[in-house]
């Protein structure tokens, strides 16, 4: 079965265009996970995902995950929101050009829909400035959360490219 999927690529060049979201509340936490730990990046890819088809990676070896939470240029970060995980974010580092990639991006289904989405992703573009960054982007498309491109756009991100592939 093929199907035809609309994605979209966005991005943010300044934080005079950042609109952002506070701290909802005093009940979340956000964290570094230092040292790597590739079974959190793995579970977050798979539970957040699988609504949304991400399919990728879940052919991945434990090498290949290991690899690839271990590189200098990856870093993930773990949001908690009563103690309890709730969602995630990857930022790759692309030094050459002074980017920086919001790979992945999601909360766990019991989060969402509560403006918790709105306040990670301002956390994500605000750490992405912090290491000489002059452009963060990402990529989106139709299979994942309706909210998602709303939520990129209400936080000054803007489409640079568009197209539609057939999966």
């Amino acid at each position: 079965m093929t199907q035809e999927v609309k994605r979209n690529y966005l991005e943010i060049s300044s934080l005079k265009d950042f609109k952002e979201i506070k701290k909802i509340s005093n009940n979340n936490s956000l964290e570094l996970l230092s040292p790597a730990n590739f079974q959190l990046n793995k579970f977050f890819y798979k539970n957040v995902g699988k609504k949304h088809q991400w399919v990728d990676r879940l052919v991945w070896s434990e090498t290949q995950w290991i690899d690839y939470v271990s590189s200098k240029n990856v870093k993930t970060y773990i949001f908690k929101y009563n103690k309890d995980l709730a969602g995630f974010f990857e930022l790759i580092s692309h030094i050459e050009n002074k980017e920086t990639e919001i790979a992945y991006f999601g909360l766990l289904e019991e989060f969402q829909n509560k403006k918790l989405g709105s306040y990670l992703l301002s956390e994500a573009i605000k750490i992405s400035f912090t290491e000489n960054t002059k452009r963060v982007w990402l990529h989106t498309c139709s299979l994942d959360h309706k909210n998602a491109l709303n939520n990129y756009i209400a936080r000054g991100m803007k489409i640079f490219k568009t197209e539609t592939v057939i999966i």
